[in-house]
């Protein structure tokens, strides 16, 4: 296939076939790829060649890279130092045994030591994404199972940089040999072991130390041109630079990526980040497991289905046997141990980056490759059936207890109930207000010198415009209660609203007012909790002159809130006659009349009765 664009077509198209029929079918977007790729791969139609599968996969890796530096952008370290027994005990404990007792087996099989440890390195990870997304289906995350699930998962995240960091390591001399002549990678290489050693934590002192001192400014000085694609071009530019620099010094490009997150994730434009980052790094992702779809041999497996059947048999009970005793060992219940050991024993998706790095590295032989990535993707398809087994056989047994001990529950970083968007000189006196009341808030504004100063002053805020989707989503949109439109510009606020009504619909939106024109379009849109910026300040001023004329307080106070109730009441009837100036003046004269009348009749009132 000589068309670039005909190979677009190919994979996009099998991409919008075959992915939302499998996320219908409650496999997982993840599978859907992998379907896409081996249906139009050599196998079956042959749309897509080896060579050509092959390309797409070297440039898709690098959709691998962007997800590793986003979930560096979410592991702080202070909250990863605070979860750092949990993290290393259970989940180290997991990918440390499975890879011994992985090694150990491969190696009485007769198979080399380096390709031992990388397979061991396969089987020791599980799927991410079908975990969490059937621990948060079935509403299972708050058990002590879903709990220590998540901290395993944690800790794969975290193994998978120092795994992809060792495999250059096991490669052979004539991956060296024969790869480009690169002038500072010869200087690198002819450096001693401790010269190596200190060249590497140098350039990590160096990632951070970038991250707090270049890094922000940077993106402060990005920021101030309001120009979108120029922030976007600057969040590729860090990580594609990090990554060059691991690279060059004979590491994995992904471990800068994640460096880069890490030290980015206390930053103010972590959620922009996310957002200009994530679409480049779902699109990639697809693609990367698309390729590796079309890499499948299928008349191989077939050819081999015995090997591989066994091969995944025994991967899924030695690894759910290792789990179930580590379970046992961290004094999991019966019931809560073998949910843990059964939503944890298939294979996951950063297996298939390893093979594919493996490979490139002529570690892994193209046998062991295709037995694995067919290993993987079946373990990864039979989950639901796993998980939907346990539920009708095993647990209508034991139940599914969702009780734990104090100490046995892992306080993750929940989203802020409250988003406001905008933090002027409206925007902050309702957040300030809040905070004060110990109300966690998400603050999104797009001016970076305010977001500068309000961090120093102690606030959570976040660069970026919150008519962004991604922003909101990053922000985290999905699960927050409610959202404080309070931009200073009002055809912002009303693209925000018709944002929120689309994509987060469950959100209660309290918005702010310019102006009653600005009210009316809020009102059109059908947004209930309207606030207009002048109007208690100017009732409180009007408040305080009757009162320094001699006026009763109580009645003062009365006469506001019938105002106000009037007031809100009049706008709404003078909103169906917006449209015409002339109708609007005589009704606007008319409600003024009758509210002043209501207010008139009110004061007479309270006067008769406090003569």
């Amino acid at each position: 296939m000589d068309s670039l664009w005909l190979l677009a077509v190919v994979f996009l198209g099998a991409a919008l076939l075959f992915v939302p029929l499998a996320k219908k079918a409650g496999i997982g977007s993840i599978l859907g790829y992998l379907a896409a790729g081996i249906v139009i791969g050599p196998s079956v139609l042959g749309l897509i060649g080896i060579k050509e599968g092959e390309e797409v996969l070297h440039f898709s890796e690098f959709g691998v890279v962007l997800m590793l530096f986003i979930i560096g952008l979410e592991l702080e370290p202070k909250r990863l130092w605070n979860l750092r027994a949990s993290i290393l005990g259970l989940g180290g404990l997991q990918v440390l045994l499975t890879m011994a007792a992985t090694y150990g087996v491969c190696v009485s099989l007769g198979i080399d030591s380096a390709q031992s440890i990388v397979i061991g390195m396969i089987i020791s990870l599980s799927s991410t994404a079908i975990v969490l997304q059937s621990l948060a289906e079935k509403n299972l995350m708050d058990t002590n199972a879903g709990q220590k699930s998540f901290t395993v998962l944690l800790f794969q995240d975290l193994a998978i940089i120092p795994m992809l960091a060792l495999l250059p390591f096991f490669a052979g001399v004539e991956t060296i040999q024969d790869s480009e002549y690169n002038p500072a990678e010869e200087l690198i290489h002819s450096l001693p072991d401790w010269g190596y050693t200190l060249l590497v934590v140098g350039s990590f002192v160096i990632v951070f130390l970038m991250g707090k001192y270049i890094f922000n400014p940077f993106l402060h000085f990005v920021a101030k041109s309001r120009l979108r694609e120029l922030f976007t071009a600057s969040s590729l530019f860090i990580v594609i630079s990090m990554s060059v620099l691991m690279a060059t010094l004979g590491l994995s490009p992904a471990l800068g990526a994640f460096l880069a997150g890490v030290v980015l994730a206390n930053s103010e434009f972590k959620h922009e980040l996310e957002g200009d980052i994530a679409p480049f790094k779902g699109l990639l992702l697809g693609l990367f497991f698309m390729s590796v779809g079309t890499s499948m041999n299928l008349s191989f497996i077939y050819s081999n289905v015995q090997t591989i059947s066994l091969i995944l048999l025994a991967v899924i009970v030695g690894k759910a046997l290792i789990l179930f005793i580590l379970g046992k060992f961290f004094k999991l219940k019966l019931d809560q141990n073998l949910l843990f050991s059964l939503i944890l024993c298939q294979l996951g998706e950063f297996g298939f980056l390893l093979i594919s790095f493996s490979a490139q590295n002529n570690i892994l032989s193209n046998e062991y490759s295709s037995i694995f990535n067919a290993v993987i993707a079946l373990s990864m398809a039979i989950t639901p059936f796993i998980l939907l087994a346990n539920e009708r056989f095993i647990q209508p047994y034991f139940g599914t207890k969702k009780d734990f001990r104090p100490d046995d529950k892992i306080e993750l970083e929940q989203p802020a109930p409250v988003i406001i968007a905008g933090f002027g000189r409206f925007g902050s006196v309702a957040g300030r207000f809040l905070r004060a009341h110990d109300i966690g808030t998400t603050i999104l504004d797009h001016d970076s010198d305010r977001v500068d100063s309000l961090r120093k002053l102690g606030f959570k805020v976040f660069y970026g415009d919150a008519t962004k989707q991604d922003l909101l989503r990053a922000a985290g949109a999905e699960k927050a209660k409610l959202i404080i439109v309070a931009l200073d510009d009002p055809l912002r606020n009303l693209k925000l609203i018709k944002l929120i009504k689309t994509h987060f619909s469950h959100l209660h939106i309290y918005a702010r007012a310019h102006d009653h024109w600005d009210t009316f379009d809020l009102m059109d849109l059908g947004v209930l909790n309207i606030y207009r910026e002048t109007t208690d300040t100017a009732l409180r001023l009007g408040s305080d002159v009757m009162k320094c004329l001699g006026h009763n307080p109580d009645d003062i106070g009365n006469a506001i809130e019938t105002f106000i109730k009037y007031d809100d009441k009049l706008l709404k009837e003078l909103s169906s006659h917006k449209q015409n100036n002339s109708e609007y003046v005589a009704a606007a004269k008319e409600k003024l009349e009758a509210l002043e009348d209501i207010l008139r009749q009110e004061r007479n009132m309270n006067a008769s009765d406090n003569p």
